[in-house]
């Protein structure tokens, strides 16, 4: 008996909309790489692309815990002296909160070959419209899943 490997005539991809409102960012981002990895699908095969697209909408009402907001910083360095380049994730979520979700999930996916061809099938839009209507996306509901820590009693 030999294991199957899924062939590239064989995966359909199908395309889901995740409503990033009132969501935790990196929780987000883990649910949204796993849906691009693949781990969703039964066909999934670590050296093959079996992902599904994924549209992100409401990407500026993401939210952190704890202080994150306020000390979290993102940098790059253009390669010139002097050149590192840094900005507060509250700026960055004024100016461009499609940014911050993509990050994260980049950020998620395996550091081979294959990121970046899952980081095209994502697809991220500040509000509640996208122009992917004509692919049929379904609804996906992620899991919210509260730290145990911060339940509080009901009395």
């Amino acid at each position: 008996m030999s294991t199957y490997f899924p062939k590239q005539g064989e995966i359909v991809r199908k395309w889901y909309v995740v409503d990033a409102d009132g969501q935790t960012l990196g929780r987000l981002a883990s649910q949204v790489a796993r849906i691009l990895i693949g781990k969703e699908n039964p066909r999934y095969t670590p050296f093959i692309d079996t992902g599904d697209h994924v549209i992100v909408v409401n990407a500026e009402k993401v939210r952190t815990t704890g202080v994150k907001a306020e000390s979290k910083v993102y940098q790059h360095y253009t390669g010139y002296p002097g050149g590192l380049r840094t900005e507060e994730y509250k700026k960055r979520l004024a100016r461009k909160p499609e940014a911050v979700v993509e990050a994260a999930v980049k950020r998620m996916l395996p550091k081979n070959k294959l990121a970046a061809h899952m980081l095209s099938k994502l697809n991220v839009y500040k509000g509640d419209k996208h122009p992917h209507q004509a692919q049929k996306p379904q609804d996906y509901k992620l899991e919210v899943r509260e730290h145990p820590a911060r339940k509080v009693a009901v009395s």
